[in-house]
């Protein structure tokens, strides 16, 4: 079971920009100060801007995981994307935190951000990312039920696209138990390769790291994914309120010029990379 990528290429390359805006600092921080919600503008009105712009200029197409509070609450900015002929994927109702609704709440909102998906960009998303990275007890089987193609939330592989297999029983003293694996290909994330953590203040904590670290970091990442996992995958994650500031952008350029050095990559959407699944 792997990806069987077009031939010539090694790796596949997946950049995923969440574009939260407000509801990143509503539903995952449960902060709503107007100081909080202009950074989540600026991701908006500067960030996505300057993302379309960059992807433009290089001819890349991207996936971007986009709540559908996103949708309503910035609708010029989020047809901009769908315009560029970028990937929209559902990355919950208002970036909620997964793991304290009921099931019944959990389900509610996969239908309502569903419907909001049919009427703001006019198809059903074929992959989901989970707000803040994190599943329930019943996340997987929602994706499965709702016929989702593919996820990007969840950490068991670094570079290998994979079906996951949930926990159904956990046992401390004698072992979990692992389900079946799921339909639904994982291409999987690492907090290693996002902006957010490593560069934002936020509530309770403050990164604001330095951008030469985290360059390196993410060079590191990508040179051993493409020496060493030929026919994986290397998802990166940003978010267009932090990777939009100049210092951050200017970081993104010089790492995007690196990966692009090579001429047997593939730069695409997560449809796409999931599409290239075979169960041999």
């Amino acid at each position: 079971m792997a990806l069987h990528l077009p031939g010539g290429k090694r790796l596949a390359v997946a950049l995923g920009a969440d574009f939260d805006a407000h509801c990143l600092w509503m539903g995952t921080f449960d902060v709503t100060s107007p100081s909080y919600l202009s950074r989540g503008e600026f991701g908006a009105e500067v960030g996505v801007p300057r993302l379309l712009a960059l992807y433009r200029r290089l001819g890349l197409r991207t996936t971007w995981c986009i709540p559908s509070h996103t949708l309503q609450t910035f609708p010029e900015q989020s047809a901009a994307v769908i315009e560029a002929g970028h990937e929209i994927a559902a990355h919950g109702c208002y970036h909620e935190q997964i793991t304290t609704l009921s099931p019944t709440e959990e389900r509610r909102l996969m239908e309502l951000q569903l419907a909001h998906h049919e009427q703001f960009v006019g198809v059903r998303p074929k992959g989901y990312r989970s707000p803040a990275w994190d599943f329930s007890d019943v996340t997987l089987t929602l994706l499965e039920e709702y016929g989702f193609v593919w996820d990007s939330s969840l950490m068991g592989r670094d570079f290998e696209a994979y079906r996951p297999r949930p926990v159904v029983s956990i046992d401390r003293e004698h072992g979990n138990t692992f389900g079946a694996p799921s339909p639904v290909i994982e291409i999987p994330v690492s907090w290693f390769l996002d902006d957010f953590p490593a560069l934002e203040m936020r509530p309770g904590g403050n990164a604001m790291g330095d951008t030469d670290t985290l360059l390196r970091r993410w060079i590191d990442h990508f040179d051993f994914a493409y020496q060493r996992v030929p026919g994986g995958v290397f998802a990166l994650t940003v978010h267009p309120q932090t990777i939009g500031r100049a210092h951050a952008f200017l970081m993104f350029e010089r790492f995007l010029d690196h990966v692009l050095a090579h001429d047997d990559i593939w730069v695409t959407t997560m449809s796409d990379i999931a599409a290239c699944w075979r169960d041999d």
